[in-house]
């Protein structure tokens, strides 16, 4: 077999990745192709003997001479597609001031797309549509995640407003942002508080108002996943429901989210086991989702108190 067109393609590819970012690793190029680090050793001595200017450094990586710029790139017709999915999640995920930088850069893409890719990308987009979710950012905050980013990027210091469900009013806070992520449907970030003296975790749709200082960070900070990784020893509770098969099907998207374990069939039914760290709120609330058509096997004190939320909501119909 000709490996020739596929090393072509490979090496072009490097140089795409060379202009991308200012130091790439070579192992970071062998995991992205899938080839052993002597063949990158010598697709950059290619690129080298073709002109390319490369900067390379023990230890550290490779970059692009300052100032070296590639020419236009080609699009694929599968690389056009992916456009606009990237294009209409950006409509629903993000805030106002990033989804306009998005849309602006996106003219420019299309702009340097060919006349027949360019019909194929209007022939699609049209087509595809992401129906509106609940609000990810306060009114108050539009702007969150592009403050947010700025602030990671340039190593200052936020200044946050922010109300948690049982408070009353705002607290005011001096954050240094670690990193963003979206889980269950939410955008939240991790940051150094020096209200609490330690690292908490903020959800974008609580935040009534954020403002980026000139205070650098006090802190070098590890990465984000180094912290959402951390074992957390928060004591759980062991749960077990009986549930209708039918029914059963239609939890497995939320159920990880209260401790799921295990599950078997039961003459039937479908028997969960979950080790559970909000028996007394979260649980008990979810299970009034779907409770006509489930038992409570343990323990005692989840009846209890679900049946204390029951009589709270019959209270409140009389």
């Amino acid at each position: 077999m000709d490996e020739t067109p596929k090393r072509f393609d490979r090496i072009v590819a490097i140089l795409i990745q060379l202009q991308s970012k200012k130091i790439v690793k070579a192992q970071e190029l062998a995991d992205r192709f899938e080839v052993s680090l002597r063949t990158i050793y010598r697709d950059i001595r290619t690129l080298e003997a073709s002109g390319v200017p490369i900067y390379s450094e023990a230890g550290v990586g490779y970059a692009l001479m300052e100032g070296y710029r590639l020419p236009p790139v080609m699009f694929t017709r599968e690389e056009v597609s992916s456009f606009i999915a990237a294009e209409k999640l950006m409509q629903k995920f993000t805030d106002p001031s990033l989804g306009s930088h998005y849309a602006s850069a996106m003219f420019k893409l299309k702009s340097v797309l060919r006349s027949t890719d360019k019909d194929w990308l209007s022939n699609i987009e049209s087509r595809v549509v992401m129906q509106s979710a609940d609000p990810l950012f306060h009114d108050k905050s539009p702007n969150t995640l592009a403050l947010l980013f700025e602030s990671i990027a340039e190593k200052k210091q936020i200044i946050l407003s922010y109300k948690t469900l049982e408070a009353e009013q705002p607290t005011h806070r001096n954050i240094e942002p670690v990193g963003v992520f979206h889980d269950h449907n939410n955008w939240y970030f991790l940051g150094y508080c020096h209200l609490r003296k330690d690292y908490r975790q903020f959800r974008t749709d609580r935040i009534q108002g954020i403002q980026k200082t000139e205070f650098d960070f006090t802190i070098e900070h590890d990465s984000l996943d180094t912290y959402l990784n951390k074992t957390e020893t928060i004591p759980t509770t062991k749960i077990r429901i009986l549930i209708e098969k039918k029914i059963a099907r239609y939890l497995e998207f939320e159920r990880k989210y209260h401790g799921f374990v295990s599950e078997k069939e039961i003459d039937g039914q479908i028997e969960m086991t979950f080790m559970c760290r909000d028996i007394e709120s979260g649980f008990p609330r979810w299970f009034l989702m779907f409770g006509d058509y489930a038992t409570i096997l343990e323990p005692e004190s989840l009846k209890v108190r679900t049946l204390e939320l029951l009589e709270l909501n019959r209270k409140r119909l009389l």
